[in-house]
């Protein structure tokens, strides 16, 4: 019995001290700003809508000096298949340093895609809910790490289409 009890005890005290440790841990608020990115989201929207540019001109502007496409689906997607030029950086990548090592100068002109650009609705570009597609999310994470010259391509677009110029891993 007296075994039980000491063991109950110790339990106890254990217990104690992780519900001490939990509540002694920080709370988020000052690493996550749902408001701030909420605010973020609102100075972009007409931005955004003013920066969507046809299959033409994409290809267009792809063709002009320090321009990049950017492609930041997984590196797996990336692999099975991009748009010809374009250099991969994982959405879920995204930091001040990962952005600057690839992107470089914060001026230099940025095109954007995602799978919601494709009809094809296929391996590597299978569609994400049109409100949760990445190509929001991407073009508000530039935004707002300093990147301003970011254009979307703004047509839906079959990967097969020579005219995307669609290279296969």
């Amino acid at each position: 019995m007296r075994v039980v009890a000491a063991v109950l005890a110790l339990l106890v005290v254990a217990s104690l001290q992780a519900f001490a440790q939990v509540k002694d841990r920080p709370s988020t608020a000052s690493q996550i700003d749902y408001q701030g990115f909420r605010g973020l989201a609102a100075e972009v929207e007409p931005l955004r809508a003013a920066r969507l540019v046809t299959l033409a001109d994409f290809q267009r502007m792809a063709r002009e000096p320090a321009t990049i496409i950017l492609d930041a689906r997984s590196a797996d997607a990336f692999a099975e298949g991009h748009i010809a030029g374009a250099i991969n950086l994982p959405f879920t990548d995204f930091t001040d340093a990962s952005l600057r090592e690839a992107l470089g100068d914060p001026d230099v002109r940025i095109l954007i895609y995602c799978n919601n650009n494709f009809s094809n609705n296929a391996r590597p570009v299978v569609l994400k809910r049109v409100e949760l597609a990445l190509n929001i999310q991407t073009f508000i994470n530039l935004h707002g790490y300093g990147y301003r010259n970011v254009y979307e391509l703004g047509d839906v677009v079959d990967f097969n289409d020579p005219a995307v110029r669609w290279v296969r891993g």
